[in-house]
């Protein structure tokens, strides 16, 4: 399999014979969904894991003229949202599951909206986080906001432990905004969940800081992705 970064949580997963596209927000200089996620063969899958604008972007759904077999997968707070309809897309709340003949998607929960993506595929489990991530501010949290965001993530962990101790792939929020303690739920995942392939996302332009992850991953007999440039590709050694 083939992984592609997009931009921000935004990644393209391909196959032989499928590409599931994550989280788009907004395209590579080069075009790389509209002049190639779109026009490849084989079956084609969008998930969206919650309503936020960095992660949704609704003119995916213009996309079904072009590719009317398109697949769309979204977490139901974006039908709540009006941001789509029912017969535009299966529509998930954590808990759920939807399959094919190809993949098989799970919904996990997020500590913000929306839903975190559990998906098997051609014997390969991939994790996407969407929002789920320990996400308090050391510097400006309250010592009790800082423990109920940490009690919240640790009981979403808990429940995606409960069903698997291991991904091939996680993609994963390493965002330096959260200051000093950014890479901090990054680190409590891969403790929890045996990573094999772990890829850094939402973490905008800061490409060192989320790359900076990487000896944390090694350190847990991982492979960590380093991540360059928006439409950069890598050859998974699945």
């Amino acid at each position: 399999m083939k992984l592609t970064y997009i931009y921000h949580s935004g990644f393209i997963l391909a196959g032989k014979e499928f590409s599931i596209l994550f989280d788009y927000y907004r395209d590579t200089p080069e075009q790389t969904v509209l002049e190639h996620f779109l026009k490849r063969p084989g079956q084609l899958y969008v998930l969206a894991s919650h309503a936020h604008p960095d992660h949704f972007n609704p003119v995916i759904l213009d996309w079904k003229a072009e590719r009317p077999d398109i697949r769309y997968i979204f977490s139901e707070d974006i039908r709540d949202a009006g941001l789509a309809c029912y017969h535009n897309a299966v529509f998930l709340k954590k808990g759920e599951d939807w399959n094919d003949n190809t993949l098989k998607v799970q919904a996990f929960g997020s500590t913000d909206i929306g839903i975190s993506f559990l998906l098997d595929i051609k014997d390969k489990r991939i994790f996407h986080a969407g929002d789920l991530n320990n996400w308090h501010w050391q510097e400006e949290s309250t010592p009790e906001e800082i423990r109920e965001a940490e009690e919240h993530y640790r009981q979403e962990l808990n429940t995606l432990r409960q069903y698997t101790d291991y991904v091939d792939l996680a993609l994963f929020p390493v965002d330096p905004r959260l200051g000093q303690d950014y890479m901090r739920g990054a680190q409590e995942f891969i403790t929890c969940i045996h990573t094999h392939h772990f890829a850094p996302m939402h973490f905008w332009e800061k490409y060192e800081k989320a790359n900076a992850f990487g000896p944390q991953v090694k350190a847990h007999n991982g492979e960590f992705i380093p991540i360059t440039r928006p439409g950069e590709s890598i050859e998974l050694n699945f």
